[in-house]
């Protein structure tokens, strides 16, 4: 590798650990405020499903976290899958991830129970889903070698999609599953153009 290669990979490397570092960020200060000063009332921006005002949690939902412990769960995951879904190009995080948050808060508005659904986590079933089926789609070697790597780092995580935990979102989780593989099949749609 190249000395200008090298600063390349640099310069690459640290833009994606600015967008998962902030978007992290985000999410930890929004919890402390919302913890501290609002005692939890930030959750009501949510996604409240068959509610008109409930859409606007399409787009806060995945930065509002039930408590600290609900946020640690899920910034390990973040932060891992979102970099997979950097890896080839940074600029695919900026297509795949309102792709996800879209379907995700769709489906759990449309067909979610009847709470106040927040985290991140339907946004990292999305990247799940994403990684999972892109081997899939695009058929290179590099892809299918990524798939085959996160299926056996988070491969467990695909029962999260069912209904085996009480007051936990998996209609997030589904939809946002679902909304990783749609986002896998346009990418590889428009990279076969």
């Amino acid at each position: 590798m190249s000395n200008q290669e090298t600063k390349a990979f640099a310069r690459e490397f640290k833009t994606q650990a600015i967008i998962l570092g902030g978007s992290i960020a985000l999410m930890w200060v929004l919890e402390i405020v919302d913890v501290i000063v609002f005692r939890q009332r930030l959750n009501v921006y949510g996604i409240r499903p068959r509610e008109i005002i409930g859409l606007r949690g399409i787009l806060f939902a995945p930065f509002l976290h039930g408590g600290f412990a609900h946020l640690i769960s899920n910034t390990i995951p973040f932060l891992v899958l979102g970099w997979f879904v950097m890896l080839q190009e940074t600029s695919e995080f900026f297509i795949v991830t309102p792709i996800i948050m879209l379907i995700s808060g769709l489906g759990v508005w449309l067909l979610g129970a009847p709470a106040v659904h927040i985290g991140a986590s339907g946004v990292i079933f999305g990247y799940l889903g994403f990684l999972l089926a892109r081997g899939f789609f695009e058929r290179n070697f590099p892809s299918i070698l990524l798939s085959l790597l996160v299926g056996s780092l988070y491969g467990g995580l695909i029962w999260g999609v069912l209904p085996t935990q009480p007051g936990v979102s998996w209609e997030g989780h589904l939809f946002g599953f679902i909304g990783g593989i749609l986002a896998a099949r346009f990418l590889a749609r428009q990279k076969s153009k």
